[in-house]
């Protein structure tokens, strides 16, 4: 009962993006960019009626609705990290760099930005994949003090602080740990222009995969 209930396709991740606190669905469809809304809604729907994860109408409308996890629900955690540690430790790198996604890469690295080390007042950070086609090359992660960051794939229109040149592979390598940021700097394939706080501190900010720090067990 528990494998049909969590082992369909899709279901562990889409529990990962709930546990890291996504509660609507145009943010989780961000966040599972490879799942369709036709899939999405349907697991929703299986794990709601499994006594997983409750609907609710949000306070910023009558129409609009919030998907939590209910106490079952929120017990998967060791499941889902355990899942995510095996991957990283056991899933092979050329196999993790065969399957590259810029909105699935960004989406995760907005939720791990850390705004503290940034200038006090608003830091605009473009990033730049030269090696994608023109509409999925530019991005944009807008920062402020108190508020989550944003992330805009269209031009928000404001200045832009710090401008980081890259390509889709370097950028996850270092995300994912398997590349110091030093090195891609050093080799020419991560170059940062722009504010020289946002240069110093990029690191810091950046942050990285929750699996990044752990040895992994293949190549």
């Amino acid at each position: 009962m528990a494998s049909d209930i969590l082992c369909s396709r899709w279901t562990m991740m889409l529990l990962s993006e709930l546990l890291n606190g996504t509660t609507r669905f145009n943010d989780l469809r961000r966040g599972l960019p490879r799942m369709s809304p036709a899939l999405l809604s349907k697991r929703l729907k299986d794990l709601e009626s499994a006594g997983v994860v409750k609907r609710s109408r949000s306070s910023e409308g009558p129409d609009l609705y919030e998907y939590s996890l209910t106490e079952a629900g929120r017990a998967t955690e060791p499941i889902v990290d355990a899942m995510g540690n095996w991957g990283h430790r056991w899933v092979t790198t050329q196999a993790t760099m065969a399957h590259l996604d810029v909105k699935l890469l960004m989406w995760n690295m907005r939720r791990k930005i850390n705004p503290d080390p940034m200038p006090r007042r608003r830091s605009t950070i473009q990033i730049i994949y030269r090696d994608l086609p023109i509409e999925s090359r530019n991005w944009w992660l807008i920062a402020e003090p108190g508020k989550d960051v944003d992330l805009c794939s269209v031009d928000p229109g404001f200045d832009v602080d710090l401008y980081i040149t890259t390509d889709l592979r370097t950028m996850t390598e270092v995300w994912m740990g398997y590349e110091p940021v030093t090195s891609a700097i050093e080799d020419g394939s991560l170059v940062l222009v722009g504010d020289r706080e946002l240069e110093a501190t990029f690191q810091t900010w950046l942050g990285a995969s929750r699996y990044a720090s752990m040895e992994k067990c293949v190549a």
